[in-house]
């Protein structure tokens, strides 16, 4: 027969998951997004950067198809060049961002 555990904290294992070995004593470490690249089009210049599945830990709609962006899925972030904090930044499918010229998009700025 199995024997019930006493009460408080489990014992953890030695290089287990729990273990003080799990990761040395060090946070894990930050989620890499991709490096900003400056990108100039006919649409104005922009800055970019790509957001790998594993940073990817929200939902957002892609302003070039009106869909969602699930967690998990990479993706671009772009903003106006011209645009400094996160007011301008828009989350889009990789594939809409290459496509968003041929695209009827409103123009920034409401021109």
């Amino acid at each position: 027969m199995p024997r019930k555990p006493r009460g408080g904290m489990p014992r953890a294992r030695p290089g287990g998951p729990d273990g003080p070995d799990a990761d040395g004593g060090q946070q894990p470490p930050a989620l890499q997004l991709g490096p900003e690249r400056t990108e100039s089009a006919p649409d104005g210049d922009w800055v970019v950067r790509q957001v790998p599945a594993a940073a990817a830990t929200k939902t957002y709609r892609c302003p070039g198809c009106d869909q969602e962006i699930n967690p998990g899925t990479a993706h671009v972030v772009a903003w106006p060049a011209d645009t400094p904090g996160p007011a301008g930044r828009r989350h889009w499918h990789s594939p809409c961002w290459r496509l968003r010229l041929r695209r009827h998009v409103p123009p920034r700025g409401g021109r």
